[in-house]
């Protein structure tokens, strides 16, 4: 089946610890590399997430997880 617009979540995580740009790299790709998201981003200043994904591919956890075994 495929995605459209409507089935589309957006949300922002807090991404707490980050010291430098290198750890925004290794939060956005272990996001990317979760199946069902299409597009994350790291900002360091605010210490947020913003990922769009898919929530009948992925869960809201799973994303956590995602953040927290990034290091």
């Amino acid at each position: 089946m495929a995605t459209t617009n409507k089935d589309i979540k957006k949300i922002n995580l807090p991404v707490e610890g980050m010291t430098c740009a290198a750890c925004v790299g290794h939060v956005e790709n272990a996001l990317k590399g979760v199946p069902g998201v299409l597009e994350a981003s790291v900002n360091l200043g605010t210490e947020k997430a913003s990922v769009e994904f898919d929530p009948a591919e992925v869960q809201f956890q799973v994303l956590q997880e995602a953040v927290s075994g990034a290091g």
